[in-house]
């Protein structure tokens, strides 16, 4: 019997101390970092990590798409009416974007390396052929127009030259011209009086099959947030790249495998050559990516809005002073100035205007917003689409007759659709990983439970257990019969 008891008082007293270990360790927290600790010890750059292994060799494809805006009214548009333009695409690249010339400093704290970008053309996943026609904006020309308007001999010499040519302000040219580059006569005849000019065209010229210099990275060694982060890019430091107004902004981050591990509170910062700028990403949602957990970041408004609501932006107005409104941005200066505005896909959270001066614009969320779902255990990248669109400032120019009565307006060329999405061995990784954060983490609830158990059996015996028998003689009548 008296081992019975204390069975049963051994059970009560493991099941108190099991709750209290269970709630302690919810209450301090010791297994969801010692899992960040971990963790953060494999977010490196340094051989033998699968960080750096991701970082190097992308595993994930990456894709580039191209939607081009084919104008179907060019004579109404001269005349002043609103141009009228139609999406097509999309024309596919698969991108490769190696790190070569690796090599570590600094005791591993920083590793410098070149990005090559290569892209080759998906005709499976494209619309049609890179020889399909697209009728657009004469950006040569109408770069030339406007660098030379106010210089009465050489506008005359360029008036004459497109007249003679029957060069207009709309022209038609392949899709792999457009993008990779062709010859163009008013260019090449420029170039006998600006030998510095450049006679090859093309919105993503000399891009492909080449790197923009070299590269200084932080590994994270010292600071897991420092992963991957640029020092410096060819010899100058990336803290002179925060202001908006310089031109020497890079696309360091896009299609990596990796990013520090993030919260719901952090700002994701990125940058982009497209808008000589850097960029910012804040939490936006929950997600799940085929079967894993993460988190949405997008760009805020902010990141396009006026210098009133922004005045990080103020440096966009170019000339000072001179904003074009929330939504679009002038980067003619790092574009050896050429009128070329940025924005979102079909004016995606520009003001309205700009989407009212182009009929056949259709902004929506889904399809033009710029996002990134990252685990925000490992930091890997789940999901990413950049999303941005070339446009050009076409306004009249009395100085050239080719501008006829055209209305101002933010010309709509194309927009890339720069994606990622992780591939199926990763995923299978990264679930093994999740389910061991599950299983450890919920080591104290676990606790927690069998104490409860415990307790429950507890009672449970406690109310079970007889009252002792009384002795015989203790059980006989006080008085006989």
């Amino acid at each position: 019997m008296l081992l019975k008891s204390c069975c049963i008082y051994t059970i009560g007293v493991f099941s108190i101390l099991t709750l209290i270990l269970g709630i302690s360790l919810v209450l301090s927290g010791v297994f969801p970092h010692f899992i960040q600790s971990v963790v953060e010890k494999e977010v490196v750059l340094k051989n033998g990590t699968e960080a750096f292994e991701a970082w190097e060799n992308p595993p994930a494809p990456i894709y580039m798409q191209f939607y081009f805006f084919n104008l179907t009214n060019p004579a109404e548009v001269l005349d002043g009416d609103r141009p009228a333009v139609v999406e097509i695409g999309p024309y596919t690249y698969r991108e490769y974007r190696p790190m070569e010339q690796v090599n570590f400093q600094d005791n591993g704290t920083k590793v410098t390396a070149v990005n090559t970008k290569t892209y080759i053309f998906q005709r499976n996943m494209s619309r049609g052929p890179e020889s399909d026609l697209i009728r657009t904006v004469n950006i040569p020309a109408m770069t030339v127009m406007e660098k030379f308007k106010d210089e009465t001999f050489v506008a005359n010499l360029v008036s004459s030259y497109m007249k003679a040519t029957e060069e207009g302000l709309f022209t038609t040219r392949t899709v792999g011209e457009l993008l990779w580059g062709y010859e163009d006569g008013l260019l090449k005849a420029l170039r006998t009086l600006k030998p510095e000019l450049d006679d090859v065209f093309g919105l993503f010229y000399k891009n492909n099959a080449s790197n923009d210099g070299e590269y200084v990275f932080f590994t994270g060694q010292q600071n897991y947030k420092d992963f991957a982060r640029v020092d410096t890019w060819n010899g100058e430091s990336s803290l002179n790249w925060w202001t908006s107004d310089e031109c020497n902004m890079i696309n360091g981050t896009n299609g990596a495998s990796f990013h520090p591990v993030v919260t719901k509170n952090e700002t994701l910062s990125m940058f982009s050559s497209d808008l000589c700028r850097s960029l910012y990403a804040m939490y936006e949602k929950d997600v799940t990516v085929k079967g894993i957990p993460g988190y949405r970041f997008t760009l805020p408004d902010e990141v396009f809005a006026n210098m009133t609501l922004n005045p990080a932006n103020t440096g966009f107005c170019v000339p000072a002073g001179n904003c074009l409104g929330s939504g679009v941005l002038n980067v003619s200066p790092c574009k050896q100035g050429a009128p070329i505005i940025m924005s979102s896909p079909h004016f995606y959270q520009a003001d309205e205007k700009f989407v009212q001066d182009v009929f056949g614009m259709k902004p929506n969320k889904e399809n033009h917003q710029t996002a990134i779902d990252i685990n925000p255990l490992t930091g890997i990248i789940l999901q990413a689409a950049k999303r941005l669109q070339v446009n050009v400032y076409v306004e009249q120019i009395p100085t050239f007759s080719q501008t006829g009565n055209v209305r101002t307006v933010i010309f709509p060329v194309v927009y890339l659709n720069e994606s990622v999405v992780i591939d199926d061995a990763s995923v299978l990784k990264l679930k093994v990983i999740v389910a061991e954060q599950n299983v450890v983490v919920n080591i104290p609830f676990m606790l927690i439970g069998l104490g409860i158990i415990l307790g429950g059996v507890f009672m449970f015996l406690m109310c079970r257990q007889k009252v002792p028998e009384s002795t015989a003689a203790e059980r006989q009548p006080l008085l006989s019969s």
